[in-house]
């Protein structure tokens, strides 16, 4: 079921200008849901949905432990895909909340090895 919710969300962001690169790029410290490409930033976006907001808004489930390991697998993306430590980056969520997707731009900074 997560898949047709990125896949939703990865139409959207198309609609907003973003460049699509990678869906779910996992390595042996976790999965980032979309990696794109957004005015010179490269973005990695995590997917959160909720069938609605009865249960608290979809956002909320990207917790400080989430953001460490979406950091550390971007670190390692950059790494490994010949992008520089200098790259521009950033994080964003996706909300999908039923049919809608709320896109947060700089949803979080890079939370690094903590």
């Amino acid at each position: 079921m997560g898949t047709a919710y990125e896949k939703m969300a990865g139409e959207y962001l198309k609609t907003q200008g973003y460049e699509i690169l990678q869906y779910n790029f996992r390595c042996r410290m976790g999965e980032i849901d979309i990696i794109a490409k957004d005015h010179g930033y490269l973005v990695f976006i995590e997917v959160k949905y909720r069938r609605d907001k009865s249960c608290g808004h979809p956002a909320e489930a990207v917790t400080p432990r989430k953001q460490r390991t979406i950091s550390k697998v971007a670190s390692y993306y950059l790494l490994t895909h010949g992008c520089g430590m200098d790259t521009p980056c950033r994080f964003d969520v996706a909300a999908v909340s039923g049919d809608e997707v709320e896109l947060i731009k700089n949803a979080f900074e890079y939370q690094g090895y903590l």
